[in-house]
């Protein structure tokens, strides 16, 4: 059986972000506001309590491969720290916003992209993983396409 991590993004990024108020990629001022949806929060992926709490807007490149084709685009971090997801199950509150997944191989070219609809999403990250070619995935919206997380398969220790 397949077993993967999923992580949000790095703590020092969303930590640049919130003292610097600018992308730490790319410098672009970062905007902060009210929650008017749910997001999620790309570091610790819980949706956001609109109308309550203050999130960050900033533009981010969620591509680490060199040589991969960059794809900036928004995400929001809570304007207050919060910890990073990074586990082995998938995040319970993402399972009601519409998904769709991304596998890529190396150089971050993408080889599938599969809506997860009414699926169980172990079942498509399996899929998806199963390719030999595969090295990760990226979960983004599938309303707005923005990335929400990365995900990657756990190989067992020898």
């Amino acid at each position: 059986m397949l077993r993967f991590r999923i992580s949000g993004i790095s703590e020092d990024l969303a930590h640049t972000a919130r003292t610097t108020l600018r992308s730490p990629q790319y410098g672009h001022p970062a905007h902060v506001e009210t929650a008017s949806g749910y997001g999620p929060c790309r570091l610790c992926l819980e949706p956001f309590r609109e109308g309550e709490e203050q999130r960050i807007l900033f533009t981010y490149q969620p591509f680490v491969s060199p040589g991969a084709l960059p794809s900036p685009g928004p995400v929001f971090i809570h304007q207050e720290p919060c910890r990073r997801y990074d586990d082995l199950s998938f995040p319970e509150k993402l399972r009601s916003i519409p998904l769709v997944l991304e596998s890529y191989g190396a150089g971050g070219r993408r080889l599938a992209q599969e809506r997860v609809g009414a699926r169980m999403v172990e079942d498509v990250l399996v899929e998806l993983l199963g390719n030999p070619m595969a090295e990760y995935i990226h979960v983004r919206n599938a309303e707005a396409g923005c990335y929400i997380a990365r995900v990657e398969q756990v190989f067992p220790c020898d």
